[in-house]
């Protein structure tokens, strides 16, 4: 037997038109493979720079924490220091020897807010006159007529002996100090023109002499001030009830005190206008115009000028009028 294949070539046109197809096909999966690998380099691309920006931050944080550790650690030494601090502070005493100031209360009141004590060559001027001894004129006549004790123990002297231990308490180490008393008279309580107050000796000086002195006499301001006015001071710190009740000047001379009778010595009082007058002219004579002027004055009936006086002369001269009150110092 023979068997014949025939192969016949059956449509030959369809065949090219899905070859066609195929090639058409192929292009498009190969382009899709272009863009599938672009996307993916690009994915790529991008996974490296997010990972290299992860590591940096990752690398921050840790100086943030070592930074936040160092913080914490030196925050609890400071904790440590602060704890000691105020343990220290609690438990140690309290130092009195360089202000030697007590009061009945067994302290003091530091409320004057202003008043300082500086300058290079301080003058403390107190008044020791007979007004100082009270606040009432009634009770000023009686101790004026009683004993040296009963003066000494005046309650408005002895507040004006604390007045003056807190002024001479807080005098700067490096300035020179002079201390007088001024009534009828003067009476230096330094053992010479200026001291300085850097040692308790030197206070303690100070505070005998004070405790020596008898409130009694007038108030003669112009002693006070011309004497001052020699030592050349730089600051005077004035402690006082009121305005003057005597002078030095020729007032027979001078026509606004021609109604001062008791300045012409024709009587022994003397009034509110004419202490006024009497004040002025004090000022005028001293010659203070550069030295600084602090005054703390104390109270009294009958000299409602006093204050006004006082605080225009003050502060012409850049210093103080202190009013304070009874619970001080």
């Amino acid at each position: 037997m023979v068997l014949v294949f025939i192969l016949v070539k059956y449509d030959v046109s369809d065949s090219n038109a899905e070859a066609n197809n195929l090639i058409a096909e192929i292009q498009l999966l190969q382009s899709q493979q272009v863009e599938l690998q672009q996307a993916l380099d690009q994915l790529h691309n991008t996974s490296q720079s997010e990972t290299e920006k992860i590591k940096k931050l990752k690398e921050k944080l840790a100086e943030i924490k070592q930074g936040l550790s160092k913080k914490e650690s030196n925050l609890n030494n400071k904790r440590g220091e602060l704890t000691a601090l105020k343990n220290s502070i609690a438990t140690r005493p309290i130092a009195h020897k360089d202000d030697l100031i007590e009061d009945d209360r067994g302290g003091e009141e530091n409320y004057l807010i202003g008043l300082k004590v500086e300058g290079r060559r301080i003058a403390v001027l107190i008044d020791s006159s007979a007004s100082m001894t009270d606040e009432k004129l009634l009770n000023i006549i009686r101790r004026k007529n009683s004993s040296i004790q009963n003066k000494k123990q005046g309650p408005k002297w002895l507040r004006t002996k604390k007045i003056v231990r807190w002024l001479l308490a807080r005098t700067p180490k490096v300035s020179q100090l002079s201390v007088l008393a001024f009534n009828d008279s003067i009476h230096s309580l330094g053992k010479s023109e200026w001291v300085s107050v850097n040692t308790d000796a030197t206070l303690n000086s100070f505070y005998e002499k004070l405790d020596s002195i008898v409130p009694a006499g007038a108030t003669n301001l112009h002693k006070g001030l011309q004497a001052v006015s020699r030592l050349n001071a730089t600051d005077i710190y004035i402690i006082t009830d009121g305005l003057p009740t005597t002078g030095e000047s020729n007032y027979s001379h001078l026509n606004p005190f021609s109604g001062c009778s008791s300045l012409l010595g024709s009587s022994k009082s003397i009034s509110g206008e004419c202490r006024v007058k009497l004040f002025r002219q004090t000022v005028k004579e001293a010659g203070l115009a550069d030295v600084k002027v602090n005054v703390i004055l104390l109270p009294i009936e009958g000299d409602p000028s006093a204050v006004n006086e006082y605080w225009s002369w003050a502060a012409s001269t850049g210093g103080l009028v202190i009013s304070p009150a009874v619970s001080w110092p």
